[in-house]
């Protein structure tokens, strides 16, 4: 999400940074490139007029021209501007302040994502806040939408409301939240009926769920990858229900982004989730200056941070710290080390997260490594026996033969990986000899191989 317009800025911004100092040319220059970069990427027409008239008024003034740095200076004026936009400093939590059973109505286009939200919604409720859900499938439009729904409960732990076959959808919301009272449910997630375009049929159904069931929040749910449609559906449903906060699905795909953009604007509502995959724990807060970040090529450490924090097994990581400050760490523990590492899921993801790294983007992808170097690494070592995972050394031509036939590799990717498992037990055992004071005294030098980073070395 967001690489056509992250790169597109990164240009702009880069031409700016190389400059000694701006005038109000430059400046001008620079802001229309980055509005045909916000038209590109999908954004509203009045969303982009708004920001450059924003960013204008900040940029073009004595304090920035005559400042040491004036290019870094607009890049900072943008990703302010860009906050805003997005929402301001800071999640929006969905609000659950008010007694149980707490509704939440869920509503959307259909195809959006919604019923499969409204599952990852139910699951972060009961694993992080320890809440009992209540899921209820209100759409008796679409064949096996109910049946759907009770499937993705199943998978998030949580019970779905019975289907009683006949019942109108104001029938089942009424249902579900007579069940949740009786039951001493915490919440409750109404997923209502789509429709293929916004008709007046599906918007009096949700009005009536809405009257009868007085949701504490009603969350529409709005496919990132729609674009500009995404913005206009967001327009209809707010002005035909009210909508509490917007749910971005889809922001994982390679769409231009701008609807993100334009939605606190439009609609006035601020973004409270982003769904980022397929797996039921890919729901996340959507932070603004995070998200700006992102774009703008400078990384979100924080996300990163937490990623590794939700999907690293903490006991997992301290044993094989430990076993590797021993030097005994063998291939079935590199394999362990394959399978954290695609738990916090694409490479190209995770490393969109790091500062700068947005320029290699594209070399990223040409090699292909998540889709790729990974599995193939874990195939190979899938194929060994337990004996060869804990003694590489014992891998001889007649057994790298059967490995890769038996992971679908050739002999060449075998060696690949036993070179480059030789070489990380070579720097390990560099590191556990040199100890903590020899690392600070002689540096990265003392890790590499004979010959390198000696040579240059002078006595002071």
């Amino acid at each position: 999400m967001f690489e056509a317009l992250s790169d597109k800025l990164s240009g702009v911004f880069d031409r700016l940074r190389g400059r000694g100092s701006l005038n109000e040319t430059d400046v001008a220059e620079a802001l229309r490139e980055v509005r045909i970069a916000l038209l590109d990427a999908d954004v509203a027409l009045p969303v982009a007029r708004d920001f450059i008239a924003k960013v204008r008024d900040r940029a073009v003034g004595s304090e920035v021209l005559d400042s040491v740095s004036p290019g870094q200076q607009v890049v900072k004026i943008v990703n302010d501007v860009m906050i805003e936009a997005l929402g301001g400093e800071g999640a929006v939590p969905i609000n659950l302040n008010a007694p149980a059973p707490i509704p939440i109505l869920m509503v959307g286009l259909q195809g959006s994502g919604k019923t499969t939200t409204s599952g990852k919604l139910a699951r972060r409720f009961r694993e992080r806040l320890r809440r009992r859900v209540l899921l209820a499938s209100l759409d008796t439009q679409r064949p096996a939408a109910q049946l759907q729904l009770a499937q993705l409960a199943e998978q998030a732990g949580v019970p779905s409301l019975p289907i009683v076959a006949g019942q109108t959808p104001v029938q089942i919301a009424e249902r579900a939240m007579d069940t949740a009272r009786r039951e001493g449910f915490d919440i409750v997630i109404l997923d209502t009926a789509g429709r293929l375009a916004i008709d007046q049929a599906l918007m009096d159904e949700v009005k009536t769920v809405r009257d009868v069931t007085h949701p504490v929040e009603t969350l529409l749910v709005v496919d990132a990858m729609t674009g500009q449609d995404a913005v206009n559906t967001a327009k209809s449903f707010n002005d035909a229900v009210g909508v509490t906060g917007i749910v971005m699905t889809r922001m994982d795909g390679d769409a231009r982004g701008g609807a993100a953009l334009s939605m606190r604007a439009i609609t006035g509502a601020p973004i409270k989730l982003m769904g980022v995959g397929e797996k039921q724990d890919a729901l996340e807060e959507f932070h603004p200056e995070r998200v700006a970040g992102r774009i703008l090529g400078m990384g979100d450490i924080v996300g990163l941070v937490e990623k590794a924090a939700e999907t690293i097994d903490q006991e997992e990581a301290e044993k094989l710290a430990a076993k590797m400050a021993k030097g005994k760490f063998d291939l079935e523990d590199y394999a362990n080390q394959l399978k954290q590492i695609t738990k916090m899921g694409s490479l190209s993801g995770i490393l969109g997260m790091l500062p700068g790294v947005g320029k290699l983007k594209s070399q990223i992808e040409d090699a292909n490594l998540d889709t790729t170097v990974l599995k193939r690494q874990a195939a190979i070592i899938s194929s060994m026996t337990r004996k060869e995972r804990k003694a590489p050394d014992i891998i001889k031509a007649s057994r790298k033969k059967r490995i890769a036939a038996g992971s679908g590799t050739t002999v060449q990717d075998v060696n690949r990986l036993l070179k480059q498992f030789d070489d990380m037990q070579t720097m390990m055992k560099r590191m556990n000899k040199l100890g903590q004071k020899g690392m600070m005294r002689n540096g990265l030098a003392a890790l590499m191989p004979k010959g390198m980073g000696q040579g240059n070395r002078r006595p002071f």
